[in-house]
């Protein structure tokens, strides 16, 4: 059975990839896009349900379309739904991503001036020049040079990066600074540090890291339940974004364990290590 979140299909036309593996009336080698909105959601159906979201700079594939929709698979996980298509724009190369928790677009080099829009942690830019404090975007926009890495650099430590989050709003399918679930928290977290991450628990379970005792949790290991992650900042702690305190947090070890465990499926699956 094909898991619909990674199968770049729709009933009417599928990616070259599927040729030969899924049945299809037509296969599509797809359109490159960039998303143009600071944030975007990825649907299971036009205008459905979010399953994820994507912030500006993503790369995508334009599947198939529908009215004002666009069935998209997106390039960083391979993450397949539908997402309007007025937050999609040419293909665009990110020269620089935002490692801030957050920024801001202005119209001009001051900081006094009214913001365009706000950005994410995560979000990703096409830079073309340089003004003083400020760095000049393919748009026309500016953001501050302070708050930007350059696209293919590294953080070292997912756990700092987490961190970043700390009291971020929990919201299902969340994948920013104004709101953000457990898997998308693991997943903006290894990101920034290089490291290629699916876009949802039971995935990141599947893909990520070999396993390890609990007894031995160190720093930056994974632990998984059933639809729930989070990341150890040591022997003793997790950070994750949880419903139970709708927000990022730390939280005692043996704490979250035994509150966890109350919820119905609340066993440990297990600890993953990078």
């Amino acid at each position: 059975m094909t898991d619909r979140r990674l199968t770049p299909a729709t009933p009417r036309v599928a990616h070259v990839s599927l040729e030969g593996v899924l049945p299809a009336p037509r296969y599509v080698a797809g359109q490159p896009a960039s998303v143009t909105a600071p944030l975007a959601d990825l649907c299971a159906t036009p205008d459905g349900a979010r399953d994820r979201q994507l912030l500006l700079g993503a790369a995508v594939r334009v599947i198939d379309a529908e009215g004002a929709h666009a069935f998209v698979r997106a390039e960083a996980d391979g993450y397949c739904g539908w997402v309007a298509q007025a937050a999609l724009g040419p293909e665009a190369a990110a020269t620089d991503r935002v490692a801030a928790p957050a920024s801001h677009l202005y119209p001009e080099p001051n900081l006094k001036s009214r913001e365009i829009c706000a950005l994410s942690h995560g979000s990703h830019l096409q830079i073309v020049a340089r003004h003083g404090a400020f760095a000049e975007t393919a748009s026309g926009a500016f953001v501050p040079a302070m708050h930007l890495r350059p696209a293919g650099s590294a953080e070292a430590d997912p756990v700092a990066v987490a961190g970043l989050f700390l009291g971020t709003p929990y919201l299902w399918g969340g994948n920013s600074i104004w709101g953000i679930d457990c898997s998308g928290l693991v997943q903006a977290a290894l990101q920034a540090c290089g490291i290629a991450c699916p876009g949802d628990s039971d995935l990141q379970f599947a893909a990520l890291g070999h396993p390890v005792d609990l007894h031995d949790l160190a720093r930056g290991d994974l632990l998984f339940w059933k639809d729930h992650v989070a990341i150890a900042t040591g022997p003793d702690e997790v950070i994750h974004a949880n419903a139970h305190h709708m927000a990022v947090t730390t939280e005692d070890l043996v704490a979250a364990l035994a509150r966890i465990a109350e919820a119905p499926g609340g066993e440990l699956l297990g600890v993953r290590r990078l």
